[in-house]
């Protein structure tokens, strides 16, 4: 009996331990949209390609603000209750404000110029600075350019956005050009159809594929291609976890990471024309050639603002305006 009761706690843990093996250690991945979007186009891509790379991990993406605001999000990231994420750009600003370079108004006329930057030295010291804040940042993804939506009138000039009540990112660098553009700026999270439905603010501002894939043109009648700021995402991972990891599983995560964002990046850009179209063909009031140089007359002098006088921002700036 007892040499029965040996061998069957023998094959149990021969049965456990297999399993065990094949399960995989879960990363949480955390992003504020919902499928279909394009943070949540990166995060995928990124849990097919590492799950058929390696049976070591299995991604758990927590999409749909299911784990709050991107704020809350980096917060958990940085406890390292989160393992990794995928955040815009402009909430990072509040930890570490060099990345609100980023951001800077009208840095970027073209998606070839935004790769040669953010690819190149200026990018990839953004990323190093991340871990100051208890973030390692892998890649860049994208959002896009970001355009201009209203309820209330046609945009043409920046005369015309004087007085809109308009949603910004939870983001020091957004609510200080809205203000110089003559908005009301309102910092919140998202998601914010409620918001735009229930008449709480005007409008707000999103590149294309967000503006389609959250019907927002069900209550924003204007849209004004305004490209007043590219806006990426920041692919992180928990400096924490991170250090504890494996080198050979820390090179194999960043290097699909990279690949991922690489992918969701052209996702993107090839799909442009057809948001546009989308959004028109629903019944937005569409201008693809508002007065761009009014706006950047407006914002001309950023730079002489206060948050961009913090000495880590005067050290990465330059990097940035040089081109």
């Amino acid at each position: 009996m007892k040499g029965i009761l040996q061998f069957t706690l023998c094959l149990f843990l021969i049965l456990f331990t297999n399993i065990s093996s094949h399960a995989g250690q879960e990363i949480k991945l955390g992003v504020v949209t919902k499928p279909g979007s394009a943070q949540n186009i990166c995060a995928e891509k990124f849990k097919e390609l590492l799950e058929g790379k390696s049976s070591k991990y299995t991604v758990t993406i927590y999409h749909s603000a299911s784990l709050g605001t991107e704020t809350e999000i980096l917060q958990q990231v940085q406890l390292g209750s989160v393992h990794m994420a995928i955040i815009t750009s402009g909430p990072f600003d509040v930890f570490v404000p060099e990345v609100r370079v980023v951001d800077y108004p009208f840095l970027f006329d073209s998606y070839d110029q935004v790769d040669v930057v953010l690819d190149g030295p200026p990018g990839q010291e953004i990323l190093k600075r991340l871990e100051k804040a208890g973030f390692k940042g892998l890649a860049f993804s994208e959002n896009g350019f970001r355009h201009l939506t209203n309820s209330k009138r046609p945009v043409h000039s920046v005369k015309d956005v004087e007085g809109l009540k308009i949603r910004v990112m939870e983001s020091v660098i957004h609510k200080e050009l809205w203000r110089l553009l003559g908005a009301n700026p309102t910092p919140m999270g998202w998601p914010i159809y409620t918001e735009l439905q229930q008449g709480t603010i005007d409008g707000q501002e999103n590149p294309l594929s967000v503006i389609w894939t959250y019907k927002l043109y069900e209550v924003q009648k204007y849209l004004s291609l305004t490209k007043h700021v590219y806006s990426s995402h920041i692919d992180i991972a928990s400096l924490k976890w991170w250090q504890g990891l494996p080198e050979e599983d820390r090179k194999l995560i960043q290097e699909t990471m990279i690949e991922a964002a690489r992918y969701q990046r052209k996702w993107n850009r090839d799909n442009e024309a057809i948001f546009l179209r989308n959004l028109k063909e629903a019944g937005m009031v569409v201008n693809e050639s508002p007065d761009i140089q009014s706006f950047k007359d407006k914002v001309k002098d950023i730079q002489k603002l206060n948050i961009f006088q913090v000495r880590e921002v005067q050290e990465v700036l330059p990097m940035f305006l040089k081109r």
